[in-house]
């Protein structure tokens, strides 16, 4: 019929790119006042629920305020810990069944928690306060740590001796990332390739800035 184009087999191939791309790009905005944000934007965490929030930079800034009671602004730096120490004995005291954990001041509860994730989220390990006690004395930036907001991250996978402190946000990403990816028993290639992956990003963000900040100067 004379007047109308025939779309191609390969013409569909394309208008199929086009809908999951214009998917991809689902406009995302801030939870609190609706604010289109983009991709890089700041998040505030209800410490009593641990629920994160996705939000516009002036929304942040209303929270930014240690004294702040139902969201905390979630900071953005990350610092590579070089010179933390954690023995290998006192990390197996812990007791955390894998060799990923977060640690941050509960505000709600008043203690210091740690989790690890795994294929069901974010699990909560026990952590007496006499092990958190020794690991303060023998390192003062865990002293430092700002409540709800900020961990301590470890990664100690495949022989790795790495200590992060980092935004809470970064902590709980790496969580939903392992769900994600997690296969069988023991995660898999894919879940494995993921986490070196995000801890490969997370020293890109330190090199150049890396203080040491577990020296007590006088």
């Amino acid at each position: 019929m004379e007047g109308r184009t025939r779309t191609q087999p390969k013409d569909w191939v394309a208008a199929l790119k086009n809908f999951m791309d214009a998917g991809a790009r689902i406009t995302e905005r801030c939870e609190l006042c609706s604010t289109e944000i983009g991709r890089d934007h700041p998040h505030l965490i209800e410490p009593a629920t641990r629920q994160l929030s996705c939000v516009c930079q002036a929304c942040a800034l209303l929270f930014d305020n240690p004294e702040a009671r139902r969201y905390r602004r979630v900071p953005g730096r990350v610092t590579r810990l070089p010179e933390f120490d954690l023995a290998d004995a006192q990390w197996d005291a812990l007791l955390i069944p894998i060799n990923i954990a977060f640690f941050f001041h509960n505000s709600p509860t008043g203690r210091v928690v740690a989790f690890y994730p795994g294929p069901a989220g974010a699990t909560e390990s026990t952590l007496t306060l006499t092990a958190w006690a020794e690991l303060a004395i023998a390192n003062p930036v865990l002293n430092e740590l700002q409540a709800d907001v900020e961990a301590l991250l470890v990664n100690r996978m495949d022989g790795a001796r790495e200590y992060f402190r980092t935004p809470i946000d970064r902590c709980y990403g790496l969580v939903g990332l392992i769900r994600q990816r997690w296969q069988g028993l023991s995660g898999g290639e894919e879940a494995r390739d993921a986490i070196q992956q995000f801890f490969s990003r997370l020293r890109s963000e330190t090199d150049g800035a890396t203080i040491n900040r577990n020296r007590i100067h006088a």
